[in-house]
């Protein structure tokens, strides 16, 4: 299945800093003025799809959009929103813990919907693996989902390609992304395929194998944490940190962009054509992301092995 418009869109604004605090007090009317900057801003860099999570700021990030899309007529038909399910926040004495049972799945979307204002998501992530789930009453739960008309498509974040083999097999639709941490700085993803038959090896812990699976099955892969919170295009903690930033400011000097781009294209270059999540909540910076929304990557294949080997602060084995 496709989802018409998913496939172009070379990056996703992630909208977990939206609507205040990390508490479940109420937001605000500065949070509402915040969110409206946020999302001006993204769709002025061409950026139409919108990233959510049920738990984001305890629900205030939907609910922050959801208001910007009630004062905002023609808005909802213009985007994608993804939302995601599966994470029970800590609450009194219950520390938090993933739920995918079916029921709480179904439950999770009515809210979900109900605060972002909608009448449909355009596509569901199952947020984290649930070792107690039954793949099953998952796909009982999203198959219901789908003939209802709540949720036009499926994905998954932060799952293992054995994990999401193991969750298709039980149901018909087809799952279309896996959301993973894939960044300049997170480079596990990248580095299990050369680093087997090494002794570093060891010290991988992303699944191999995972992201060729994500291609070969159709699997749009999303990158969060795309921009590495900022270490190469604001604070810098550690020498190898400083030369990163110095050669991404070189490389945007020289293509006429921003460093933000360089950090994003890095990412895009590769042949997964991965999609990247930006979650910076300053309208200055999600603009200086949009040659990463509307240009192909130009960095050549030196340029980005380059940045590979300057960041990794170690040559390749």
């Amino acid at each position: 299945m496709t989802i018409p418009g998913l496939e172009s869109h070379q990056v996703l604004y992630g909208c977990m800093g939206l609507g205040g605090d990390w508490t479940d007090m109420p937001y605000g009317a500065a949070d509402i003025t915040n969110a409206e900057a946020a999302i001006e801003a993204a769709l002025d860099s061409g950026i139409t799809v919108f990233d959510h999570a049920d738990i984001y700021r305890y629900g205030k990030a939907e609910a922050v959009f959801g208001e910007v899309l009630a004062r905002t007529p023609g808005l909802r038909e213009r985007i994608l929103i993804q939302t995601k399910c599966g994470i029970r926040l800590p609450h009194g004495d219950q520390p938090g813990i993933y739920d995918l049972r079916g029921p709480t799945i179904v439950q999770r979307v009515e809210e979900s919907l109900k605060r972002l204002r909608t009448d449909v998501i355009d596509v569901l992530l199952l947020h984290r693996p649930d070792p107690l789930a039954d793949p099953m009453d998952i796909a009982e739960a999203l198959t219901s989902l789908h003939r209802q008309g709540l949720v036009r498509a499926f994905g998954v974040s932060n799952m293992a390609a054995s994990q999401i083999e193991h969750l298709q097999a039980a149901l018909d639709l087809p799952l279309v992304a896996n959301q993973l941490e894939m960044s300049l700085a997170q480079r596990d993803w990248l580095e299990s395929g050369v680093l087997v038959n090494t002794p570093a090896a060891a010290g991988n812990g992303f699944p191999l194998g995972t992201i060729e699976f994500c291609q070969r099955n159709g699997l749009r892969l999303q990158a969060w944490g795309a921009l590495a919170r900022g270490r190469y295009t604001g604070r810098q903690e550690t020498p190898t940190e400083q030369q990163t930033a110095e050669l991404i400011s070189s490389l945007a000097r020289a293509k006429n962009t921003t460093p933000e781009t360089i950090v994003l294209w890095w990412l895009q270059r590769h042949p997964a054509r991965v999609a990247p999540v930006i979650g910076t909540t300053s309208p200055e910076r999600i603009r200086a992301c949009r040659d990463a929304a509307l240009r192909e990557p130009a960095l050549s294949q030196q340029e980005w092995y380059d940045l590979w080997l300057t960041a990794r602060g170690a040559p390749l084995p």
